[in-house]
């Protein structure tokens, strides 16, 4: 049995990001490149291997934390995850899908019903969409630690969700805080000709690794690196 207890009220925002930073600046540009290239391949097969890319990364990531040597080898790691991360990304990915296919037939309906009042269209379909917007990164943030519990606690899919809205629920404070931060190193990293937000990413992730490690403290020494039993490639 898994084991999915966590800690709450362990989320320093600032001292997460700086802790991770500490932690990976002397392998940084060698998780900069895992970080880059599993972004990369996740995004080119139409996301079909994307669940299994940030599994790879955040394999790379927390072996990195729990003070392992960094690989490159460790992004494909990620496929032993395929399933659980399957399960994980169509649930991120689908609803975004159908409200884009429903917010542009909208469109379409409300322009012909409109006559063409090209003004209301904008604000009725621009509300719609912030609405959305607002209730997917409510959705995405409880799902913050879905991928890393793939491969910290060897969970399925549904049971990392589950796990990871729990837990973010009950740490949503320490949770909310990190986001800020993440946020405000995107603005400084936009500001820097726009490029420098990728740069940041690297930092970013390990940020919210060593917010993860804290909830959920490792089991070991080490992380449990055996692949996920078949079971979990059943969306548990």
């Amino acid at each position: 049995m898994q084991n999915t207890e966590f800690r709450t009220g362990v989320i320093s925002p600032v001292e997460c990001v700086k802790e991770g930073w500490e932690l990976i600046k002397s392998d940084y540009w060698l998780l900069f490149a895992i970080a880059f290239v599993g972004a990369i391949l996740g995004g080119i097969t139409m996301y079909i291997l994307f669940g299994a890319m940030i599994c790879g990364i955040f394999y790379a990531f927390l072996r990195k934390i729990d003070g392992w040597p960094a690989s490159f080898d460790d992004l494909w790691k990620g496929m032993q995850y395929f399933g659980p991360g399957l399960v994980v990304t169509l649930f991120i990915v689908v609803p975004i899908f159908v409200f884009y296919n429903i917010s542009m037939l909208g469109a379409v309906v409300l322009g012909s019903q409109t006559g063409g009042g090209m003004m209301g269209l904008l604000v009725v379909v621009g509300f719609a969409d912030l609405v959305f917007l607002l209730l997917m990164v409510c959705f995405h943030t409880l799902l913050m630690f879905a991928f890393p519990l793939i491969v910290d606690r060897n969970l399925g899919g549904i049971q990392a969700m589950t796990t990871s809205a729990r837990a973010v629920w009950q740490n949503l404070g320490g949770v909310a805080g990190l986001i800020a931060v993440n946020f405000g190193l995107v603005f400084v990293g936009y500001l820097a000709l726009c490029v420098g937000v990728y740069f940041v990413i690297p930092i970013i992730i390990a940020g919210n690794v060593v917010a993860y490690r804290r909830v959920f403290p490792s089991l070991s020494s080490g992380m449990n690196y055996n692949p996920p039993p078949p079971s979990a490639y059943q969306g548990r």
